[in-house]
């Protein structure tokens, strides 16, 4: 599996509600796309009370069965126009070590990501285990999804969470917060 995400900062006074009806229009184009696992349409909003962000985001998150999938989204003509409406974006993918999943998936709401640089000369085994046990605690905690993943290019852990309820109470300091406005999924 492989996750992957890309990030488009818009200007401080951009219109948000521009991001709000592409999700709600092209959404459900994706659903049913093979390869797919889901993709969460994901945005930030500058000032937003309830989940804080520095920026503007426009930041989709997929979770791919396999590199087929993510190759032929890449190169469809859906990703084609967003980089005519937005520009090229640079596209990070990380190898998914654990990814647990239920199936009130289209209840998402709120979603969580966390990027961390892994020390150096890590012992993977032992850090794999403890992330196992932190996604447990999510799943316990209401998660609906949980995703734990690496790019060994330049070692950092990806941590990604989908929950079914607004969740300012987990802003903190390295953690981006995006509401959800819809998750596509495919049955295989």
């Amino acid at each position: 599996m492989l996750a992957m995400q890309y990030s488009i900062t818009l200007p401080a006074d951009y219109d948000m509600g521009i991001i709000r009806r592409r999700i709600e229009t092209k959404g459900p184009l994706l659903d049913g796309f093979p390869g797919l696992a889901f993709k969460a349409y994901l945005s930030a909003e500058r000032g937003d009370a309830t989940l804080p962000s520095e920026e503007n985001l426009y930041a989709p998150f997929y979770l791919w069965r396999d590199n087929e999938g993510m190759n032929a989204f890449l190169a469809s003509a859906g990703f084609a126009a967003l980089a005519r409406d937005f520009g090229w974006p640079s596209v990070h993918v990380w190898s998914v070590w654990q990814a647990r999943t239920l199936e009130a998936l289209a209840g998402a709401a709120c979603a969580s990501r966390e990027i961390v640089r892994l020390p150096p000369h890590p012992a993977l085994g032992d850090r794999l285990r403890r992330e196992e046990e932190a996604m447990d605690a999510e799943l316990a905690e209401g998660a609906l999804a949980v995703v734990c993943a690496y790019e060994p290019a330049d070692w950092t852990l990806l941590r990604f969470c989908l929950w079914p309820e607004l969740r300012g109470d987990l802003a903190r300091s390295g953690r981006q917060l995006y509401r959800v406005g819809h998750v596509s999924t495919s049955t295989h």
